[in-house]
């Protein structure tokens, strides 16, 4: 009988209730024993739908219960490093939630938590697991497009309720935290570097504060990404890679379907109608379970895990740079 790590889950987010808790009970190394809620009832109704086979009325509950091995942090933004912390001293590993912070010290103080107590600490960017990335990464990596020179990503949803936790500029809501994010990440992830600067536009919401349209221009020391996200544009994701020799393109690149293949396509540019175009089907594959697993297996066997904490940092001086860049209008570079 495989062995399998014991979760239990902070708070019911609509992202833990969808997708992620609903994804990990199909992995092989994980199993989901335990929700919590501050409010009791809350927690005991998404228990039931769920199958979950505990339920508490307070987080701190859930991290009392000895039975449990692993965490999974969905809380807003502004408390994941509050709650990472009380986890991993309550000796419990954790998978936290992007952003992993709100600031780059912020998440620094997680490196020091992880080295005191001996916990396993990871952020949940599900999308740098997904077989489709590693095939891309393999691509580039290949030079299947030639040397690699730029790279575009465009991210959007519309969302304008204040009420919503993405609007609100106090918990750490607004474009570039929440989406933004990925484009950043992907690019450092596929080029293994981190970039020398970046200059920046931001648009805020007149009511919210928060960032409702954000465009950056990263400078790695081999190649240009620019990306573009919003939060009250029509929903559009898509990243290409562009080399000496041809195109890369992923579809479907941070919300990727776990039910059906995913599409990449291969452009050396000799049609501008696309007739030479060759696709990929990368086979179905759910990131949140992959996700799940890899991180369980990495506690069982005390092996390193899929995305260390020092990466995670480096994402969010990335975020910091940008922010700054927008604010003063000079390139800036991440601390």
């Amino acid at each position: 009988m495989v062995k399998k790590i014991r979760w239990g889950v902070l708070g019911a987010a609509n992202i833990a209730i969808k997708k992620v808790i609903p994804a990990m009970r199909q992995g092989r190394y994980s199993e989901i024993i335990a929700i919590a809620s501050r409010d009791a009832e809350k927690a005991k109704r998404a228990a039931d739908e769920l199958n979950i086979p505990k339920s508490y009325g307070s987080y701190e509950e859930l991290l009392a219960d000895e039975e449990i091995d692993a965490v999974y942090n969905p809380l807003p933004n502004n408390l994941h490093v509050e709650w990472t912390i009380k986890a991993a001293e309550a000796g419990k590993h954790v998978l936290c939630e992007k952003p992993i912070g709100l600031s780059s010290a912020e998440a620094a103080k997680l490196i020091d938590t992880r080295d005191r107590t001996g916990v396993k600490i990871q952020e949940a960017f599900m999308v740098r697991t997904h077989p489709q990335w590693l095939v891309v990464r393999d691509l580039i990596e290949r030079e299947r497009i030639g040397a690699l020179q730029s790279i575009t990503g465009f991210f959007s949803y519309f969302n304008t309720d204040a009420a919503n936790i993405r609007n609100s500029l106090e918990t750490g809501g607004g474009a570039l935290m929440d989406i933004g994010c990925y484009c950043i990440n992907l690019s450092r992830f596929i080029l293994g570097e981190e970039p020398r600067r970046v200059s920046a536009l931001i648009e805020r919401d007149a009511r919210t504060k928060i960032d409702k349209l954000t465009s950056a221009i990263l400078d790695f020391p081999t190649c240009q990404s620019t990306f573009t996200c919003a939060t009250q544009l029509v929903p559009f994701q898509r990243m290409q890679f562009f080399g000496t020799k041809g195109r890369i393109e992923v579809e479907i690149p941070f919300n990727i379907p776990p039910d059906q293949p995913t599409r990449i396509f291969i452009d050396a540019g000799a049609d501008l109608f696309g007739a030479n175009v060759e696709t990929i089907k990368v086979p179905a594959a759910d990131q949140y379970t992959i996700q799940g697993d890899l991180f369980s297996r990495a506690i069982l066997e005390g092996s390193e895990q899929a995305i260390p904490l020092e990466d995670s940092v480096k994402n969010m001086s990335v975020i910091e740079a940008v922010f700054r860049a927008a604010e003063t209008g000079n390139w800036e570079s991440p601390d």
